[in-house]
């Protein structure tokens, strides 16, 4: 889609190159130094269905996804090279559909298009372009997109067990506690696993829907671990959910060193707690088709190894 400006206090002086912006604000100087402070969004759509769901619309004026993409990518090199700060959102024709039923716009306009691009980038998940080309910048969009899905299911699960809810933590009750135990948890596998460059994955079921989540993390002895966020905390929203609702699940961790060959370990949840797996759970969960059941070779050069004993977090004590 077409890119929004929004508005911005640009605040400051007023002074562009040592001159006052005062009558000749409208010279086109004066304009294409406003333009660098107006940021630009983009609204891409990613697939080839969605990409077909929109050529119902007139308006629309593409015909070829693969030209469609050119284009766009295109234009983001366009707004970079302007120096806009330009951030990526997906375009979801069905969203935009309810979107415009609602707020009752026409959805054969750009207007309307433009409209929507706007909304979903200030309410939805977005990546900020760097220059990096549409193949790599559209996985990490639907990446973003999937964490924010999951985060935002997860987190109703734990507003419905009591009291979870907002991107700065919990509420109170048993979705706080099960979010600061998820919390200890995550900072338990990785205190016990040591320094290294580490990849988790929690995976949860909830109410028959499967709830996953990926965090990276860089440990360095003697310092606390760097978590990549939103991944830490839609991961401790989903490994909070197994321990509110009481659900099975697990957490697999692949630690990287250098010189080293990397290991795998496992834990499963298991009474609010992950349970250390043997070195045979940890091959038979790492090397088994989560869809099929089906046997996977297991991959050369990874060592198989059991889970760590983590201990637990004393319980609260009331006080006052």
């Amino acid at each position: 889609m077409a890119h929004t400006d929004t508005g911005t206090d640009t605040g400051g002086s007023g002074r562009e190159h040592g001159r006052e912006h005062g009558p000749d604000c409208g010279k086109p100087t004066a304009i294409r130094a406003l333009r660098r402070e107006v940021p630009g969004i983009v609204a891409l759509l990613a697939s080839e269905e969605d990409f077909a769901a929109m050529r119902r619309y007139v308006s629309f004026g593409f015909d070829d996804h693969a030209r469609y993409l050119r284009r766009m990518e295109g234009l983001l090199r366009a707004l970079s090279s302007q120096g806009v700060h330009t951030t990526v959102a997906l375009f979801d024709p069905v969203a935009y559909q309810e979107y415009c039923a609602h707020t009752r716009l026409d959805p054969d306009t750009p207007t309307s298009r433009s409209r929507y691009t706007a909304e979903v980038a200030s309410t939805g998940a977005t990546v900020v372009y760097e220059g990096q080309p549409i193949d790599q910048l559209l996985p990490r969009l639907i990446t973003a997109a999937e964490e924010r899905a999951t985060w935002e299911y997860a987190s109703a699960v734990l507003a419905r067990a009591g009291g979870c809810g907002g991107r700065d933590g919990c509420g109170h009750g048993t979705g706080r506690a099960a979010f600061d135990r998820a919390t200890a948890a995550l900072y338990a596998v990785l205190d016990a696993a040591g320094p290294g460059l580490h990849h988790l994955v929690c995976s949860v079921p909830v109410d028959d829907t499967p709830l996953a989540a990926v965090v990276h993390a860089t440990a360095r002895e003697g310092r606390p671990p760097r978590l990549a966020e939103p991944g830490a905390l839609v991961f401790r929203t989903v490994l909070a959910c197994g321990i509110a609702t009481g659900s099975p699940g697990g957490i697999v961790l692949r630690t990287s060193l250098p010189g080293a060959p990397d290991t795998v370990r496992g834990w499963a949840l298991r009474d609010g707690w992950p349970r250390p797996l043997s070195e045979a759970e940890v091959f038979t969960a790492y090397c088994t088709d989560a869809h099929t059941g089906e046997p996977i070779p297991p991959e050369h050069g990874v060592e198989y190894r059991a889970g760590l004993p983590l201990p637990r977090p004393l319980p609260r004590t009331e006080e006052g």
